[in-house]
């Protein structure tokens, strides 16, 4: 978080009295704030601003919270999620969490605890995925090989061994780096989404193919063989360089 500016959290809370009396405690305490009382407006708007957090109730007029997390979180988008409802079931404190929010505050609450749960949170997530180009690679990351080539992660850059180099899009980059981890092992389909897109994405396995093919086509250009890198018809990938797995 940057530590000159104020974060901007996101209300979204359709009871007027609740949300103007958590604004105001949340300016007292040095950050800004926007009120919605609908899941699509909020969308609408965290589609074109950037924010620190949001702060999201269950229950809503027009859709349920759950749904606003959803397209969050399939956006790649990395902003916390804290929900703050009077929904206190343990089902919904778990389904809450499970499905990628940061924390689960039930009402009635207290002014200083809201405040420190967000503080919490917002210095948790502050750096988290800064280096990431993807859930598994970072900009960090040493370069590794994958048949033939080298990638480096930190310039999104792959060098061919016909001297040729050529720039990589994140999912890409994501999907070598996955493959070359588990090599040897087959990677079902599930597992390649969850490492590369984040363990809440909800991709379907025809996008997953899109970028499988791009993958392939790449090397083929560069006259690699692309025999240790194979589909597992019905389950995933593998690749296999030493050819160590059965066909």
């Amino acid at each position: 978080m940057d530590t000159t500016s104020k974060p901007l959290i996101l209300i979204v809370e359709d009871d007027d009295e609740i949300a103007a009396v958590t604004a105001e405690h949340l300016m007292e305490a040095g950050m800004h704030t926007q009120i919605f009382d609908r899941v699509n407006r909020a969308d609408e708007f965290l589609k074109k601003n950037h924010v620190n957090l949001v702060l999201l109730d269950i229950n809503l007029p027009d859709a349920d919270g759950f749904a606003l997390l959803d397209s969050i979180r399939n956006r790649e988008t990395q902003v916390p999620v804290i929900f703050v409802t009077g929904t206190d079931s343990e089902t919904a404190k778990i389904r809450g969490l499970d499905v990628g929010a940061d924390d689960y505050v039930t009402k009635p609450f207290s002014a200083s605890e809201l405040v420190a749960r967000i503080r919490a949170v917002l210095r948790r997530t502050d750096t988290r995925h800064d280096l990431n180009l993807t859930p598994n690679i970072s900009v960090t990351d040493k370069p590794f090989e994958f048949l033939g080539a080298s990638i480096n992660g930190s310039r999104m850059e792959i060098n061919f061994a016909d001297g040729e180099k050529e720039s990589l899009g994140r999912k890409e980059l994501g999907i070598l780096a996955h493959l070359a981890e588990n090599k040897g092992k087959i990677i079902p389909r599930k597992s390649m989404i969850h490492a590369v897109w984040g363990p809440h994405a909800n991709v379907k396995s025809r996008s997953l193919d899109q970028y499988i093919v791009k993958v392939r086509d790449l090397f083929k250009r560069h006259g690699c063989d692309d025999g240790p890198f194979r589909t597992v018809h019905g389950v995933g990938f593998i690749y296999d360089p030493e050819g160590e797995s059965p066909s």
